[in-house]
């Protein structure tokens, strides 16, 4: 039925079946205000809307009934239109939900929830991680018995792009550090004529916190991003999911030899920084404060421990393993779109260089109270 003359939409049940809201009339913008009291007045009991009997109809009518059965949760089959509206209804249905996005509400109530769903958030990304660690664990004991799993041509590839590559920055930014640190010291005890005690600064220093900690925090805007955007670029592009179809195991093919690759390769960027920190510190000394080589390696011997070296290098493999788990995690977990790499590219640097300063400070108070 199509009549000639518009008409007021109006929606009767439907005598043989209370379920069932036939509608009739034009539903179109000059009625917007009656379509929605129309539908505000729908009866609980109604399951389907049969609009079959709509006379003409615009892209406001289509949009009220769609969203009146999205509010109903009412299924994909619960509406019924006519042969040439539906062209009509799948243009809509493609941007219906293409609204703006509502203004942030403020206030305790919007804050505490905001805060609620941030905590649930990272309440989540804390239990993948710790079962992401788990798996691997699992992965690199069944390697162990099963060498011929481990993929060594992709760990070297993987070893000389996180550790070769890096140790010209790596080595450049710990000197300039070292140097930095030398100066400030340098400035506070000359006031008390203890220039001497800058060599214990910069040695300790740098061989408990900064070498480590600086390489870390390198290595995780570095090699991180480039984990995640590596291993996000495939899963975009399906190929994670063509290796789970060749029968072969994600985890051994990506995510193992980047681990290696880091766990090897961190120590060993951790002595480069902590050697170019003590250049640093020496450089400043020669140039600045008048200590010759040969006294500021005098001073180095009586006064530095090994404890102090060994402090520093043993949280090497932690901030590794760190830095590598939430690298190729956030890569699987990205969605397929360009944005969700994006994102997840951001998250795990975030992610990384927070967690390592949180462990960093941590070991250094247990350290402090283990008298180490």
């Amino acid at each position: 039925m199509t009549p000639s003359a518009r008409t007021v939409p109006t929606a009767d049940t439907d005598p043989q079946d209370l379920a069932v809201l036939r509608l009739r009339g034009d539903w179109v913008l000059e009625h917007a205000d009656a379509i929605g009291a129309l539908l505000r007045n729908t009866p609980d009991s109604t399951r389907r809307l049969d609009a079959t009997g709509i006379g003409r109809m615009d892209s406001l009518g289509v949009l009220q009934l769609l969203r009146h059965a999205r509010r109903r949760a009412l299924g994909d089959d619960s509406l019924d239109f006519r042969d040439d509206h539906r062209a009509l209804v799948q243009a809509i249905e493609d941007v219906a939900d293409d609204r703006p996005k509502a203004k942030r509400a403020y206030g305790f109530a919007a804050a505490l929830e905001r805060l609620g769903r941030a905590v649930h958030v990272n309440a989540k990304e804390t239990v993948a991680l710790v079962s992401f660690l788990g798996e691997n664990l699992v992965k690199l004991a069944r390697i162990a018995h099963q060498p011929k799993r481990l993929r060594l041509t992709a760990t070297v590839y993987h070893m000389e792009q996180v550790g070769l590559d890096a140790v010209p920055l790596v080595a450049l930014l710990s000197f300039l550090v070292g140097a930095v640190i030398a100066f400030l010291g340098a400035n506070i005890l000359a006031d008390f004529g203890a220039s001497i005690y800058v060599v214990e600064l910069v040695s300790i220093a740098f061989l408990r916190e900064f070498a480590v900690l600086l390489t870390a925090v390198i290595l995780a805007g570095r090699t991180a991003s480039a984990f995640t955007a590596q291993i996000g670029s495939m899963v975009s592009r399906e190929e994670v999911d063509a290796i789970r179809t060749l029968g072969l195991d994600p985890i051994d093919l990506l995510v193992i030899p980047r681990l290696l690759a880091l766990l090897t390769m961190l120590p060993l960027l951790t002595f480069i920084a902590m050697l170019a920190g003590l250049l640093g510190g020496l450089f400043v000394g020669m140039t600045s404060l008048e200590i010759p080589p040969q006294a500021y390696f005098n001073r180095m011997q009586e006064t530095m421990e090994l404890r102090h070296f060994l402090v520093g290098l043993s949280k090497a493999p932690i901030f590794a393993m760190v830095i590598g788990l939430i690298g190729c995690l956030e890569g699987l977990q990205v969605t397929g779109t360009a944005q969700s790499v994006g994102e997840r590219t951001t998250s795990s640097v975030v992610q990384t260089i927070s967690l390592v300063i949180v462990l960093d400070a941590l070991a250094a108070i247990w350290f402090m109270h283990m008298d180490w």
